[in-house]
């Protein structure tokens, strides 16, 4: 295998498992972003920048800028202790991610009340984002079309004189972080398409993944950071929804799940074959789903008090559902 194509799926066996995938994850980043002539705790020559392309699973507020969509309560209650359009309860993994880095949470590219300059770059991702249709918002491509736009007036900024603002060696060096894919499996699922006809379309969403990488790389990108999708079969939202419910053991959509590893071994097959043909690119292929389906099928070893299946924990409602461990 190509040493600059990085495959983040470690092995999970101890009672540490959690914490040793997020070490690497955070760990794997800082030698794809940072200069480390030293040590592993060298800090970067330069300052990280991360340009991110997704949907929910990294939108830090897209969604409630582009489109003015509310994100209210429970969102946010933890951390931020305030809604901040980020669909979760406190924060998501690239805001971990920008922690680890010393930077500060990704600003969204629409949010013009952010008072940002993007120094360390932008967040692309929207809520509900696919890679098809193609040209409609906030689809994979347009995310993409977007970026080229924010560089270019960047840079033309930049040659005017202004200061603060992301340079073409900052896009040179930056990393380009692509979380997509879920909702073109799950919302199949949803319009009631077979199984068939839902595995039939994963080669067109690898397409369009493999044209966005493309098309940055053809911008300058060298530094890519791909997310594998999770189990969607566990997600309380499709477990209320779905009319067929065929279980595994820990209470998720078989069929689901069973989409899912297909499209991840699609999108691991597509990292394989762009190593060689992106010259001196590194690619991480991250692998979420082993890491969230660890924490559905050993949920005792790292919560002991929770039940033993997800159907336990969950609050399933006629729109959806939420998660809630019995603190």
């Amino acid at each position: 295998m190509p040493p600059s194509l990085y495959l983040l799926s470690p092995p999970l066996r101890s009672s540490h498992r959690l914490f040793f995938p997020l070490f690497c994850f955070f760990f794997v980043s800082s030698l794809i972003l940072c200069s480390l002539p030293g040590s592993a705790s060298s800090p970067c020559e330069n300052p990280p920048v991360i340009f991110n392309f997704g949907d929910s699973n990294s939108d830090t507020g897209g969604l409630a800028a582009g489109l003015g969509f509310p994100v209210n309560s429970p969102n946010g209650r933890t951390f931020f202790h305030r809604s901040t359009g980020r669909l979760c309860d406190g924060r998501l993994v690239i805001d971990f991610l920008c922690q680890s880095l010393n930077t500060s949470f990704l600003t969204p590219y629409l949010d013009s009340l952010a008072n940002s300059n993007f120094a360390n770059g932008a967040n692309f991702a929207i809520v509900g984002s696919s890679t098809l249709p193609k040209y409609v918002p906030f689809s994979l491509n347009i995310q993409v079309m977007q970026f080229i736009h924010f560089k270019a007036r960047a840079l033309e900024l930049v040659t005017s004189g202004a200061k603060g603002l992301i340079g073409d060696a900052g896009f040179r060096n930056a990393l380009y972080m692509i979380d997509i894919g879920q909702n073109d499996m799950a919302d199949s699922f949803s319009k009631n398409m077979s199984y068939a006809q839902v595995i039939k379309r994963i080669p067109s969403v690898i397409t369009e993944i493999r044209n966005a990488m493309t098309t940055l790389y053809d911008q300058g990108a060298r530094k890519f950071w791909v997310h594998n999708t999770g189990p969607l079969g566990c997600l309380p939202q499709k477990l209320s929804l779905a009319q067929e419910k065929e279980l595994d053991h820990y209470g998720c959509l078989s069929r689901y799940n069973s989409a899912a590893k297909l499209f991840n071994e699609g999108l691991l097959h597509l990292c394989q074959e762009m190593r060689p043909q992106l010259k001196d690119a590194a690619i991480v292929y991250v692998d979420v789903y082993t890491i969230k389906y660890d924490l559905i099928a050993n949920s005792t070893s790292y919560v002991p008090y929770m039940g033993s299946t997800l159907q336990n924990e969950c609050s399933l409602g006629p729109k959806g559902g939420w998660c809630v461990a019995n603190f």
